[in-house]
Order: C-alpha cells, then structure tokens, then sequence
C-alpha cells in the first residue's frame, strides 16, 4: 500500500473532473469555544474526486477539506466565524520568536542542545546530570568584559539567556508532567533579561554579583488565576488567589519551586540561583576562580580519550569534546497510510489532545488524514508544476532516522494548503509546529522557481474570538478572506474591525480607505456603516483586555463538523442555474438540458437544492464541477 492513494475515486478516475454530493447545512456543537449552547454551522459537500484547480477555486471562497469532507462555514450564524488565511511567501518577516525556534533547531543539530538535556528532568534533585554537553560563557559583572560590549560578547549573553530559558521551560515542563503545576493549560515560554550595571547598583547589598532574572513565577502565576477562573466574573480574583496559596501555587512558592532545580543545573557554570519576591535571580558564584575557567574546566574532559560527562556517545581524543552533530531530513510524499505515521499520530492525540483511546483509531486516521479527493498532476518539467507534482502530500520530519513530526498538506496550482500537523511529544522543546511552518513558507519560495504560479501559504482558518487560534497572525503580513465578496484583505486592517465585532465584511474596509485614513478611521467608520445592516451575534465571545496571544504550535485546530445535521431549503441566489452541470448514471448534462424529465414538486426541490448550491460554491465552480444526483 505504500505510495499509492487509498482513496478509490483519487487513483481510478481518469476523467480528471471533480464530483460532488450536497451534503447541505449542518449543525454541531461549536469545536473552537466548546461553549454550552453555541453552534458552528457550514455547509458540506462530500467530494467524490476534486481537481486541484477547482480546490483552489474552493479555497478562495472560504472552504476548507477534512478528508473527502469539503465545509465552509456559514458565517453571519456560526458562533465563531472562520475567516481563511494566507501569505504570500516572498513577503514574509520571521518575528524574534520565530527566528528563535530555527536557531533553536539549528543548536539541536549541532548538538550544542541536547534532547535529554532539554527534556524534563527526571527528578530535581538529581539535575546535576545536566552539566557539559551545552558549553556556555557566562559573563561576570565584576570583570572587564562588562564594559560596553562589543558585538562578540553581545552574542555571548544572547546564548546565555537562551540557555537559561531553555532551563527553565524544562523545569517547568517536568513540574506540570508531575502534577505541582495544574495540566491542560497553556504556560508560557520562560523570559529572561540581563541586569544592567546601573540597576544592581540601585538594588539591596550583594546584588553587585546579580547576572540575570527571569518572571517565569508572575506569568505562571497569572495564567493558573486565569484558568481558575475561567468564564466567572473578574470580581472573583481575590478568591482565585487564595485557593491557589491552599494548593501550594502562591507566586513565591512557584518560584522557589522553580529555583531549587534550577540551581543544581547552572551551578556548574559558576552561576547560583535565588528567589526573590517572585523573581528568579541568577548570580555569579564566584566560586573556583573565573566563571570563564569555570565553563573551560566542565567543557573539558578528565582524560584524553575518556567520555566526556552528560555525553554517553561521545569519546574525545582531544582537549575538546567533538560534538556530535545530528542529521534532519524532511522527506515529502504522496499521501497513504503509513503504520509509523499512525503510531505517531496516536500517541500525539493521546498525549498533546487528551483524546480517549477508543477515538483514534485508523479507520477514523484515515478519513481525517490519509483520505482525500484531490487528484494528483505529475511534473510536466514545462514551469506549470512543481517537481513532486500537485495533490496531497505527507511531509516526513525525520531526525537521525527517527520520525519526529508529519505536516499534512495540500500543493495546489496558487498555494501550499496546511491542513495538520502532529508531532513527537518528546520533541516539544523544539516547538516543531512553529517550525515546520517556517519550512514550509520556504518550501513555497524555493518551488517558485519550477511553478511561478505558487506564491502563497493557507494557514487554514483564523478565528479572531477564539484566543488558541490568534498565533497564525503571527505570520506576517497576512491577509484574511472576506466571507462576502471573497477579496483579500490585509490583518492589520482587518484586525482592528474584528477586536468590535467577530463578523465582518472585511472587503467594505477597503472602500473607505484613502491616503490619509488609518486603520482606526476605517474600523470606526466600518463599524457605524454596518450597525443597521448586520444583526448582532449573540454568541459572540467577550475577551480580555489583558488577555496575551497564545504561542501554541502551528497545527490545524479545524474540527470536521459533528455527525447532528440540519439542511434548510428554499434559500434564493441570483445566477442561471441551467447551467449547472449534473452527473446521472454516469451522464454529464447541464440542468436545462433535463429540466423537462421532473415533475413540478421534483423540480420544485430540486431547483431549491441547485440555487444553495450555486450561492455556496459560486456561478463558475458550479459550471465545472459535476453535481452528482447519483
């Protein structure tokens, strides 16, 4: 089975047309807010085969696939409206963040970031295992080198707060794997910054010897409060923080809960660690000399030829230990099932997504994730198509010959299509999800060169009011679909409409905009525009005024529509219907061509079902897509 299509319509239609069943307008409980009495409603087709040419025309109109399943959602009534999302690769500017996970990756291969020593410690006391196999210069305060650095000694402290950070999220990961800091909720990556001169100057005696310090505790702290929470009223604070202080979680106590491993992982370097009002203080030691000599002595093995400590696999017969450097493939191939895929995949949904085993099963995998209609095109070599062709695709993340990460994902005639990615949980230090975005987005520029036509990168859905989802605008500058007239329209126009109201026809921005309007100008005016025209939502989601982005993995959180259905008729769009192509018995025929074979009451609903169908998929698409009556 390797290698080739599972999905029957996919490897056997040779007619490289797309057939399509209306499946109608259905109802679920909503998969983004998950809220009690709030409804996603789309409409669904299920594609029996689909050309990539007319997938791209669906893309472009709001639709989106789960296996052989095509959705878009009804905007003006589903709770949390979906709103597509691209960039155009060429454009794109890597944020800090972004450029932090490639070097982090980078740092990993080169075998300065070692996997077990970015994983979470077994236990706190017995963290002194962490000691050499990351060599690290830690700069004294009390030195020449505090002086006005040059570029050199600022990269230096750059690696070291990297470091220290890195530290960090993997104490606080084996804390939350334990059970002392609570589960399911999204802790935020640890900051650190270096103290300036003049401030420890201006703190108690003995911070002279202050280097660095982190508010890990603070944000720690703010997120359980928000979870406890939770939709209770802000009045209800005070009572948050104190069940926190019952269960042991008060800000100090999680930062002395931090501290103590902390401190057996840096003191090697001739570094101590303190909490301090909820701060994380990293000193220098002073201790054996240099903090320089200090990094020189556990960089550097006893014996010529002996292993070198916290590296098993690592014999050095020089001063220095040789590194040992790893090797990433990403490897692309036509989607099929793949037993070592589907073992990955489980455990991710286990493990990351709570599922219950008895829900992921491979039947359910591949319907999700292997299936699909999309037809493939082979390279021609004539500049029209990328050299592995168009289709579906699996792209293989594979690190010394370990499979680490699968992107699934759709190459079309315009764009690369993310639909999901899942991930070895073990590797979530790397946070690969943000990473094989990247890889992505510079998959579309490097094919360029072979398909000038392929410029754009679909993030799958952005959905404004729910907050897990926010991160995807972090790609920049992307654009966002308007539910519409399907035009294109840049997020930093559209988000401050979207902050107002979830539902908005983006592309009116764009017709109150002149050389001297800002951004605000257009919301205010939008907004007071579409006041009269559009019913207010009443499920919309209220949103903090505190509440952060969420730096959560790029992967696809576009829940397929629940199995509850409700199709409506008699819905009028303006368009010529005769014109729709229809499929029966393996006939194409255009509806005026077989008007006359129905009845009044047939073609009555028959003709109700055709005028949804053209306001969902378009005048063209309905034209070229057959229409399957059975």
């Amino acid at each position: 089975m390797a290698g080739r299509m599972r999905n029957e319509a996919s490897s056997s239609n040779t007619r490289k047309e797309s057939v399509v069943v209306d499946c109608g307008r259905r109802r679920s409980s909503c998969g983004y807010c998950r809220s009690p009495g709030r409804t996603s409603v789309s409409h669904g087709l299920w594609a029996h085969s689909l050309t990539v040419d007319d997938y791209q025309g669906l893309l472009d109109r709001g639709w989106r696939r789960s296996g052989c399943f095509l959705y878009k959602p009804e905007m003006e009534r589903t709770c949390c409206p979906s709103y597509t999302i691209r960039l155009k690769a060429s454009d794109f500017v890597p944020s800090k963040e972004q450029q932090r996970v490639s070097r982090r990756m980078q740092r990993f291969l080169d075998g300065t970031l070692e996997a077990k020593n970015s994983e979470a410690l077994d236990d706190p006391s017995t963290s002194t295992k962490l000691k050499s196999s990351v060599h690290h210069k830690f700069l004294s305060p009390n030195s020449e080198e505090s002086m006005p650095a040059t570029s050199e000694e600022q990269n230096e402290v750059e690696k070291d707060l990297h470091f220290i950070s890195d530290q960090i999220d993997n104490v606080v990961r084996e804390f939350t794997e334990k059970g002392e800091f609570p589960s399911g909720i999204q802790l935020p990556k640890a900051s650190v910054k270096k103290v300036s001169q003049g401030k420890r100057k201006l703190l108690v005696k003995g911070s002279e010897d202050l280097l660095y310090s982190s508010n890990i505790a603070f944000q720690i702290a703010a997120s359980i409060r928000r979870a406890q929470l939770g939709d209770k009223d802000v009045q209800h604070l005070k009572l948050s923080k104190d069940c926190a202080e019952e269960n042991g979680l008060s800000l100090k106590i999680i930062a002395e809960k931090l501290a103590t491993p902390l401190d057996q992982v840096v003191k090697n370097f001739g570094l101590s660690v303190r909490a301090c009002n909820g701060h994380i203080n990293f000193y220098s030691s002073g201790k054996q000399g240099s903090l320089s000599e200090n990094v020189k002595n556990a960089a550097v093995p006893k014996k010529s030829g002996t292993k070198c400590e916290g590296d098993e696999n690592c014999l050095s017969s020089t001063q220095h230990c040789q590194v040992k450097r790893k090797k990433l493939e990403i490897r692309l191939k036509r989607s099929s099932f793949d037993p070592e895929e589907f073992a990955l995949y489980r455990r991710y949904q286990l493990i990351v997504h709570n599922d219950k085993p008895d829900h992921v099963t491979e039947n359910s995998y591949r319907r999700f994730l292997v299936d699909t209609p999309l037809l493939y095109v082979s390279s021609t070599g004539d500049g029209t198509v990328p050299p592995f062709g168009f289709g579906s695709f699996h792209q293989q993340y594979v690190i010394d010959g370990k499979l680490v990460a699968v992107g699934v994902i759709d190459v079309l005639p315009k764009c690369l299509s993310s639909k999901y990615l899942f991930w070895d949980p073990d590797f979530a230090f790397l946070s690969l999800g943000k990473y094989s975005a990247l890889q992505e987005i510079g998959w579309v520029k490097e094919n360029q060169v072979h398909c000038p036509s392929l410029q754009y990168y679909y993030l799958g859905y952005y959905i404004h009011s729910c907050i897990k989802m926010r991160y995807k605008a972090a790609y920049w500058p992307s654009e966002l679909l308007c539910p519409l007239r399907y035009q294109w329209v840049p997020f930093d126009i559209a988000k401050p409409l979207l902050d107002r109201k979830p539902y908005v026809v983006l592309s009116d921005s764009t017709i109150l905009q002149n050389g001297e309007s800002s951004s605000t100008q257009v919301a205010e005016a939008l907004l007071e525009r579409q006041h009269d025209e559009m019913e207010q939502d009443a499920n919309d989601v209220p949103m903090d005024e505190d509440e952060e982005m969420i730096e959560s993995e790029l992967e696809s959180s576009d829940d397929e529509p629940g199995p509850e259905t409700s199709t409506e008729y008699g819905e009028t769009v303006d368009g010529d219907i005769n014109k729709i192509l229809l499929g029966l018995n393996g006939s194409r025929l255009r509806y005026k061509d077989v008007r006359s074979a129905f009845g009044p009451k047939e073609q009555s609903y028959l003709e109700s079902q055709l005028q949804r169908y053209m306001k969902v998929v378009g005048q063209v698409l309905s034209e070229r897509m057959v229409y399957s009556l059975g």
